[in-house]
């Protein structure tokens, strides 16, 4: 048995009941990210992909990213990066994401020998993966994010293939935890990095009774309202509650074979950033 937020079920039930729920709320998971954490879910992943600091040439895996929020934000990092700025305060979210290049326009004058990255967004869920691939061709970078449809227990890459592996607010929603470190580890190349951005463990007392009280009671209300589905939204809020805190997910990082691991609370510990290194 495993559990579906506070429903347990039989383990090979779990993988159909998290699509169904991601199949769900595919065409509203932005605008609901939005409103159920007031847009503060964009500073989290800005700070993220700063931590990450992504570079010209670096093969990237982001894992439950079908809606592309954090592929879209390492092409951004890379742009500026190739464009020299001021990086050391860029905050994503507040820069036009339409001013993304095409890989065509990078190239188009034939003098730039910098290595071209790779950005590959990995789901299980085709209809997540379908909103990805439609915001890409919106903002006209299809041609920059290689869309795969995987499982984050076995996913369809050789060993060694990556630079680094990303899993955003996606790894509580695994059955076999475990399972998706040891495949991380697996298709990273020495030297490469594991980063999960998830929700974490609460720190002050005070704040967590607040944030309970919140995501309980609000957070399916606005499901219903803004996406028709308090069922999905109600699972979201549980699977936060049933996931390691982050103490054991370090434990459990330290387990697979990562090394230097850490993690660094946002938002006094709503979310957390881990990360590991393959040596």
């Amino acid at each position: 048995m495993t559990h579906f937020g506070y429903e347990d079920i039989p383990e090979q039930d779990k993988e159909a009941r998290v699509y169904e729920v991601f199949h769900n709320v595919a065409e509203k998971y932005d605008v609901m990210n939005d409103a159920m954490s007031f847009g503060i879910h964009r500073l989290w992943k800005d700070h993220f992909i700063a931590d990450l600091q992504p570079y010209p040439g670096i093969r990237v895996l982001d894992v439950a990213g079908g809606t592309g929020d954090i592929a879209f934000r390492i092409i951004k990092w890379i742009d500026n990066v190739k464009n020299p700025g001021d990086i050391s305060s860029l905050n994503v979210s507040e820069i036009d994401i339409g001013g993304l290049s095409s890989r065509r326009e990078a190239t188009s004058g034939g003098a730039d020998t910098t290595p071209l990255e790779e950005v590959v967004c990995c789901d299980l869920n085709l209809r997540m993966l379908e909103v990805g691939e439609h915001r890409a061709a919106q903002y006209e970078i299809d041609d920059r994010v290689k869309w795969v449809e995987g499982n984050a227990e076995a996913l369809p890459f050789p060993d060694a293939s990556f630079d680094a592996y990303t899993i955003a607010f996606g790894i509580r929603n695994c059955t076999h935890v475990d399972q998706v470190l040891k495949e991380a580890f697996r298709v990273l190349r020495r030297g490469g990095r594991f980063m999960c951005l998830e929700f974490s463990e609460v720190q002050n007392p005070l704040l967590r009774w607040v944030y309970d009280q919140y995501s309980m009671q609000v957070i399916p209300v606005l499901g219903q309202v803004i996406a028709q589905d308090w069922d999905s939204y109600q699972y979201l809020v549980e699977s936060i509650r049933k996931f390691p805190n982050q103490e054991e997910f370090l434990q459990m990082i330290y387990r697979e074979g990562f090394s230097m691991a850490r993690y660094e609370n946002l938002t006094n510990g709503i979310v957390a950033i881990h990360s590991g290194f393959k040596f």
